[in-house]
């Protein structure tokens, strides 16, 4: 599922900054940017050329330590689903050599719908249809799914069934997504889970917390703003690379409730935050956040089994925290 990537992603990324030994970094570095290069080149459906190959294969063996210290050295197939994973973590694995291939699925289609060609990867989409799959849009743009891995329906709740399929065949599945040209699909967000803000704006808060992790210091991020005058964010410290990233810096020993409520945190968060912010429009901005003390973990109540958000136990849970958020929201909005 995307937050293992995410995690893994989070933990290379903070021993690459934090590696004390400069010309070791650097190389790193410099075989980062010579792998993004050529994952650049295969996303726009352009030939690598020929010296850039070159470079790519003189840096392999960086690569490949790396993948062994993650024990993936041996891996030949990579998928992820469930939930959008941060395009910047697909390409990092990408120019590594891991070639996450981003998969589509639900338990009402015998679990898998689409999958990108292992030939032609593109980052931030699911792919194409499976053989024998059959998709398309609905007018708000809720993707809908026939075939024969639908369904006969739900035990005993032929209500349901009949709101979920129609006459002919067809599945609502509940995400909202767009197609491409080529027939690759992109989901948007689940289309409960879609904010319209005060203003009328439809927001993906997807989009949003998938940003906000990236960052090594965030573990998880829920963005509020469902019929109010600008987004929040409630944010949770990532327990395994906020300690790290608090040692290196003189703070070792400290739990994460002291983590949470430390400057230095809360100004790296801040920054975080703004870099946010700086890639997307000012009505999906982040106004303000709150960084809480504990964790999210499968085990608490705020996630579920697969690592996803529980937002309305969430918003129940730390209704005090959010509505702090939105106080004086009139004169600030």
């Amino acid at each position: 599922m995307p937050r293992i990537w995410e995690k893994l992603h989070a933990g290379l990324t903070s021993a690459i900054s934090n590696e004390p030994d400069e010309q070791k970094r650097r190389m790193v570095l410099g075989a980062l940017e010579i792998g993004r290069a050529v994952v650049a080149h295969e996303q726009r459906g352009e030939p690598v050329p020929a010296d850039l190959q070159q470079k790519r294969a003189m840096v392999e063996p960086i690569f490949a330590a790396i993948r062994a210290r993650i024990g993936l050295d041996r891996t030949r197939y990579t998928v992820t689903g469930a939930a959008p994973t941060p395009r910047e973590v697909l390409e990092f694995f990408h120019a590594i050599g891991l070639r996450i291939n981003e998969v589509w699925g639900m338990s009402e289609i015998a679990v898998m719908g689409t999958r990108n060609p292992p030939d032609r990867v593109k980052i931030g989409s699911i792919g194409t249809a499976l053989p024998g799959v059959e998709l398309r849009l609905a007018a708000d743009g809720e993707l809908q799914v026939r075939g024969g891995l639908v369904m006969r329906g739900y035990y005993k709740e032929p209500a349901k069934t009949a709101e979920t399929i129609d006459a002919d065949g067809w599945l609502s599945t509940g995400d909202i997504a767009a197609v491409d040209a080529d027939g690759y699909y992109t989901i948007v967000d689940r289309k409960k889970e879609l904010i319209i803000t005060a203003g009328g704006k439809n927001i993906s808060p997807a989009n949003l917390e998938g940003l906000l992790k990236a960052h090594s210091l965030i573990g998880q991020a829920c963005v509020i703003g469902d019929n109010r005058a600008y987004l929040t964010a409630l944010i949770v410290l990532d327990g395994q690379n906020a300690p790290a990233w608090a040692a290196a810096r003189g703070m070792a020993g400290q739990a994460i409730a002291e983590l949470a409520a430390h400057p230095e945190v809360a100004a790296e968060v801040a920054r975080a935050v703004a870099a946010v912010n700086e890639r997307v429009s000012r009505v999906e901005s982040i106004r303000k956040w709150t960084i809480l003390p504990g964790e999210w973990t499968a085990e608490s109540e705020e996630l579920t089994p697969t690592l996803k958000l529980k937002r309305r136990v969430i918003v129940h849970k730390y209704a005090a925290a959010i509505e702090a958020m939105y106080r004086n929201a009139d004169a600030e909005s």
